[in-house]
């Protein structure tokens, strides 16, 4: 008996998050009968979704329309005009607005064994100085200036980074890869803005527009680039971007703040990074606002129920990097993160890619599973498996910046 109430509540829930047995109210299940977790937001009440027949319709601001309702006609109008202006929407009520005087950051190099270098950055001269440390690894006999991909990863504060899975298939192709970890510039943790560095840069919260933590690993990003264009082996103009889960929210804004960066991978990315806000399925700004307020800026807090109402979306994070590529990818198994709608957002940043003279994805209907989509300049693989960034995503991610790092 006690098997079959546990099965009945979980058919339930996936609609109603909780229900009565025998006059009490029943706990919602971790995961629905496809192992897809199932989450309530206190808030709201939301209850995850996974039925494409309850996924509602909607209407995705347009980013090629300006916010008093004028079109985006060309390419200057974007660049000068749109673009600046959605920047400045992300700032106030998504990521926070990094604030304008921050922290030097000073790097030395620690040790230098040729084709590996660790180096350290001191973010301001306090005696407790956070430092972020980076490793830099070049192909052997390189020569002149190399290409170099830049990943943001876990670890940090003394956890080690890890390697790519393709490290040898990049040295192959001559170029470089740099690591740092993500905590090194600002902890992953409520309540804890008096460190990183957020807390060298204020004794004070962050207000209400100001960064969360997701805009100071962004921040922490162009500082390593500081670095990096510094270097004389690595090609400054050839530095691509990486960053998994909520790495990958952050390489899409760090990519949105700084031209620098040549080209973006956003891995497993879900809701704020690269899937559709709009569309109810998995993980939603509900879960977000409620479970990771902490990455956000204070008014993020005012979208939870109201996801039509906010004046973007993840195709107009995507097309904040245009025209430099972005290649995104999804898992079979990470519904959580909404891979159909980390693609759909990659075919509504289209338009964008093209008024600019470049190619979009160049298909609107989803590919078959395991088929990268390397040929234009957004990109896209949707992996059979979890959420990772897979040996498979590598590769088809190596093929598609190829083009820009020859």
């Amino acid at each position: 008996m006690r098997s079959l109430a546990r099965f009945t509540c979980a058919a339930v829930a996936v609609s109603v998050g909780v229900i009565t047995l025998q006059g009490q109210q029943a706990a919602l299940p971790r995961s629905d009968a496809n192992g897809n977790p199932l989450r309530q937001a206190t808030k709201t009440g939301h209850v995850s979704n996974y039925d494409e027949s309850k996924v509602q319709a909607y209407t995705l601001p347009d980013p090629l329309v300006f916010a008093n309702g004028a079109p985006v006609r060309t390419a200057s109008d974007w660049t000068t005009r749109r673009r600046p202006e959605l920047i400045r929407l992300y700032e106030s009520s998504i990521f926070g607005r990094i604030p304008p005087a921050t922290p030097r950051v000073s790097w030395v190099v620690r040790e230098d064994h040729g084709p590996k270098k660790l180096v350290v950055g001191t973010i301001g001269t306090a005696a407790a100085a956070p430092q972020i440390t980076l490793t830099l690894n070049l192909p052997l006999n390189a020569k002149g200036t190399v290409p170099v991909i830049l990943l943001l990863a876990f670890g940090g504060g003394g956890a080690p980074v890890a390697d790519p899975p393709v490290a040898n298939d990049i040295f192959k192709r001559g170029w470089g890869y740099a690591t740092v970890g993500y905590t090194d510039i600002q902890p992953d943790r409520i309540n804890t803005f008096d460190r990183g560095v957020i807390g060298a840069t204020s004794a004070t919260p962050p207000g209400p527009e100001e960064w969360g933590t997701i805009s100071a690993w962004a921040w922490g990003v162009s500082r390593v680039i500081d670095y990096l264009q510094t270097d004389k082996a690595v090609d400054g103009k050839k530095i691509a971007l990486f960053g998994h889960s909520r790495l990958g929210k952050t390489a899409l804004w760090a990519s949105a703040l700084d031209e620098r960066i040549a080209a973006v991978f956003s891995s497993c990315s879900g809701e704020m990074g690269a899937a559709l806000a709009r569309r109810d399925w998995g993980e939603t700004v509900d879960d977000m606002a409620q479970n990771f307020s902490y990455q956000f800026a204070g008014n993020f807090q005012k979208w939870p129920g109201r996801w039509n109402e906010m004046p973007v979306d993840a195709h107009m994070l995507i097309a904040l990097s245009a025209p430099r590529p972005v290649f995104v990818t999804g898992g079979t198994q990470d519904q959580w993160a909404d891979p159909v709608g980390e693609f759909l957002a990659q075919v509504a940043a289209g338009p964008v890619y093209r008024l600019l003279g470049r190619k979009d994805l160049g298909i609107s209907k989803l590919p078959p599973l395991d088929t990268p989509i390397v040929t234009g300049d957004l990109g896209w693989h949707y992996h059979t498996g979890g959420h990772a960034a897979t040996a498979a995503d590598w590769q088809a991610f190596l093929t598609f910046v190829e083009k820009y790092f020859k």
